[in-house]
């Protein structure tokens, strides 16, 4: 990562009517960061990339890219960002291959062949260039919104909820092309999303916002680890799992037990330890699912007055 940035947000507001939909939001994107733009459903995130790509005006504030003024430098600037807002639509009855000629030269872009199969190469797509875009899978049609977005080899990627709608597999491919076009490629992406847990696998840095305003921003893992988990260990006789630790410090830490089901508040790096130690007193240990939601991390930040 470096220390130039690509977005830059200061005071950045929306208001609809008498509705407030970003308040006062200022963010800065480095060149290299995978980007996590977090937030509840009606938080603030589509409006705010709505206005970082120039489709609706704000209220009063300010975005730059790259160092630039978007309002005065508008044309060029966007020449360098590529996005998928919501669901890409294409031809149906077009293969990838021609949808993706035809949007270059609805963009005034001409793309040679071998440009156009190394980007369905990168997003995993040759081998369905010559299929109709109507057999795709929905995970498919996403990775060919991204190969669109990258046709005019752009510096920065900005990603509207990628995996809406995706089973696990389409959420994985996606979420592995998010990594190779940071690390591989060096682009930036910007990416927002309602999933805690889909941003903590891709994205170095993050903002939280809620109705409009930030909640913290900061390092990915820092902010992640800063506070307990809550950590659900699924065990095969919960009776004895808490005999096991009737006189240890982890006793201290149960929310609740269930069935069997424990549900403990403990540190990341705990996990591993607890589990050692269920499965060397003959506790058998079926699944371990960490359940801290997006919700719960606000409450955590607000109930501590951040933000």
């Amino acid at each position: 990562m470096t220390n130039e940035i690509v977005i830059e947000t200061k005071n950045l507001s929306k208001v609809f009517k008498e509705v407030k939909a970003v308040e006062n939001l200022s963010l800065n994107v480095y060149k290299g960061d995978v980007f996590g733009f977090l937030g509840p459903n009606g938080a603030g995130k589509s409006t705010t990339i709505r206005m970082l790509l120039t489709l609706i005006s704000p209220t009063s504030g300010s975005i730059k890219l790259f160092g630039e003024d978007l309002r005065k430098k508008r044309v060029d600037l966007l020449r360098k960002v590529g996005s998928i807002i919501e669901k890409p639509d294409f031809y149906n009855y077009l293969s990838a291959y021609k949808n993706l000629e035809i949007l270059g030269r609805i963009s005034g872009i001409e793309i040679e062949r071998k440009k156009i199969m190394s980007i369905l190469e990168l997003v995993g797509l040759e081998k369905r260039y010559k299929s109709k875009v109507k057999t795709y899978s929905h995970g498919m049609k996403q990775r060919l919104g991204i190969a669109q977005a990258l046709l005019h080899n752009p510096e920065l990627i900005i990603l509207d909820e990628p995996t809406t709608g995706l089973d696990p597999q389409g959420m994985k491919e996606i979420r592995d092309l998010i990594v190779f076009l940071s690390r591989e490629e060096g682009k930036t992406i910007f990416l927002s999303s309602h999933i805690l847990h889909e941003v903590e696998l891709v994205a170095n840095r993050m903002i939280i916002i809620n109705k409009g305003s930030a909640q913290v921003e900061g390092d990915v893992k820092e902010l992640l680890n800063k506070d307990s988990l809550k950590v659900t260990f699924e065990v095969d006789d919960s009776e004895a799992a808490k005999k096991s630790i009737a006189n240890m410090r982890w006793v201290n830490h149960v929310n609740s037990a269930v069935d069997n089901k424990i549900i403990f508040s403990i540190a990341p790096e705990e996990i591993s330890e607890l589990n050692k130690h269920f499965v060397e007193n003959g506790i058998g240990v079926n699944a371990i699912i960490p359940t801290r939601s997006l919700e719960e991390y606000f409450l955590s930040i607000t109930e501590k007055g951040t933000g």
